[in-house]
């Protein structure tokens, strides 16, 4: 008998989607999936103050997306999830039916 996905299961799927839902975040996503990156690299690619980015870092870290490592003060930070590519490609699937939808 197949088990059913409990009201905590969908409720941190809803988080991880929160966490997914800015341009900034998914860009970050994007970038970290090819290299290792510290804030001020990030800072540089997204165009946001470094406090904003290391705002960004934190929410994805808190969920599990990314991870990091520290070297002196700095932290480099990848990606913790080998999934992302997939659902990046799904996503951009996606894209011609929305802007036609608009």
């Amino acid at each position: 008998m197949k088990k059913t996905k409990t009201t905590i299961n969908y409720e941190v799927r809803a988080h991880i989607a929160k966490a997914l839902a800015h341009p900034s975040r998914l860009q970050i996503l994007d970038l970290l999936q090819h290299t290792e990156l510290n804030v001020n690299q990030l800072t540089e690619v997204i165009g946001c103050d470094q406090s904003t980015v290391s705002k960004h870092l934190s929410i994805l870290k808190n969920v599990g997306l990314i991870k990091h490592r520290r070297t002196g003060t700095t932290h480099y930070y990848t990606i913790a999830c080998g999934c992302l590519d997939g659902l990046f490609v799904c996503l951009e699937n996606l894209i011609p039916k929305q802007s036609t939808q608009k």
